[in-house]
């Protein structure tokens, strides 16, 4: 079949109207978070990381040198710094340790597998086999914690496993909140409470 030559016309101006209307659709949605992809490098990465965190009883005036403790000492192998982003942060890849002391010096013991430090809001996110002993013995196991350092709160919504020497029992249960020293711990759901202790004869 052969077209006339108005019918060309029209054919032609049909392929150039779709042709310019395809070229001018352009995609104008604006992709934000995991969606943009655009790559985010640290600002710096050091290796065999040691921060000690201190406080001093009173604010020391200028250059004075006052009488200070050590509250945490945290290691990890590898630091990687974002804190030249909107919402600061620094990631700990390789997993850390963190040690810190109460007011008599007595040492416990927090490790996880990954770590995030939100340095605004001084919140730490500690994933993969985290597990939290005391001083006295007492245990934590979760695959995720937040630690508020600010008010040395200490809190999840996932599964756990808690060990107390003291009274010989493991709890399992999902979900809870707690102070640094166990001393105060609400247990959001438990599954049982299982007796360790033996009995002496």
């Amino acid at each position: 079949m052969r077209l006339t030559l108005p019918n060309k016309l029209k054919f032609i101006a049909t392929v150039f109207t779709v042709a310019i209307l395809f070229i001018s659709c352009q995609d104008t949605y604006r992709r934000v978070g995991e969606e943009a992809g655009e790559e985010v490098y640290p600002q710096g990465v050091a290796r065999d990381f040691t921060l000690t965190y201190t406080e001093t009883p009173e604010p020391l005036e200028g250059e004075d040198i006052g009488s200070s403790r050590v509250i945490a000492i945290l290691e990890s192998p590898v630091s990687k710094d974002f804190d030249n982003l909107a919402f600061p942060y620094r990631t700990f890849p390789e997993g850390l340790q963190v040690e810190f002391f109460d007011e008599d010096n007595n040492k416990s013991v927090i490790n996880a597998d990954y770590a995030i430090i939100y340095s605004a809001t001084d919140l730490i996110d500690l994933r993969g086999n985290v597990v939290i002993e005391t001083h006295d013995g007492k245990k934590l196991e979760a695959p995720q914690l937040f630690w508020d350092r600010e008010n040395e709160w200490i809190f999840t919504q996932r599964k756990f496993r808690y060990t107390n020497p003291e009274d010989g029992t493991v709890m399992d249960g999902e979900g809870m909140d707690f102070d640094r020293d166990f001393q105060y711990f609400n247990a959001h759901k438990t599954y049982g409470l299982m007796t360790i202790k033996e009995n002496q004869s």
